[in-house]
């Protein structure tokens, strides 16, 4: 007994060495040029699409703020491997409200579980179509206000498709990693990476339209390492 408990204070002192050496990434994705416009999305096959929606649905595949802040974009570092946390981590949230998926771009880790959650009064079926093997396609109907469904996945996969068969304008992207070292853009184009540890990283940064950008940064001890990057609308 006193043997495991020795263990795990020294475990607890590693990791709270490990947690006070760690030091952060963050950054702002800034669009350059003018994105092609929106589209606007016909709903009318399913009125109930409009009772949860406060204005007209369109594609957002370009969310860009007056000064060209780019948000949804997916900012990972490069060659890190088996340092997931897996299922331990908190789950992601998706919501399915006004027939569309909140938020449409996210990034979880191998083994971290996926909620998605249908706050809509209409019947969706969610169904994820992964490209990399082992990987699981699934499709499971979601009543209204129907218990929250869980998916998760073993493998990194890069933009691993959501989609509605019952709304077929309903899409969601997923960026799986095998790490925990990576971040979303907000709307005002920043992200944070946290706890890194110090040392040498390629960060790549990842949009679906305007494709991705790396950089070559050296995060040391104590300091918040700082990583910009800029975009080209196609």
């Amino acid at each position: 007994m006193k043997r495991t408990s020795a263990l795990i204070i020294v475990a607890g002192i590693a990791a709270a060495s490990q947690a006070i050496n760690a030091a952060d990434i963050s950054g702002k994705i800034t669009l350059k040029g003018t994105p092609p416009a929106e589209a606007q999305i016909d709903q009318s096959a399913d009125a109930n699409c409009g009772k949860n929606r406060t204005a007209k649905a369109t594609t957002h595949h370009y969310v860009v703020g007056s000064s060209g802040e780019l948000a949804n974009v997916v900012v990972s570092l490069q060659g890190i491997s088996g340092k997931s946390a897996g299922a331990s981590e908190a789950p992601a949230v998706v919501d399915q409200k006004g027939c569309e998926y909140i938020p449409s771009i996210l990034a979880v880790q191998t083994g971290q579980k996926i909620l998605v959650k249908n706050s809509d009064p209409t019947l969706h079926n969610i169904h994820p179509i992964p490209a990399v093997t082992g990987n699981k396609e699934e499709n499971k109907a979601q009543m209204p206000n129907g218990p929250d469904l869980t998916f998760t996945f073993p493998k990194p996969e890069n933009f691993l498709k959501f989609k509605c068969d019952v709304h077929q304008w309903m899409f969601a992207w997923a960026s799986v990693f095998d790490h925990p070292y990576f971040a979303v853009s907000d709307k005002d184009g920043s992200f944070k990476i946290a706890n890194v540890p110090p040392g040498k990283y390629t960060v790549q940064a990842a949009h679906r339209k305007a494709g991705t950008a790396t950089k070559e940064i050296e995060v040391k001890e104590g300091e918040t390492a700082k990583a910009d990057f800029t975009l080209e609308a196609k």
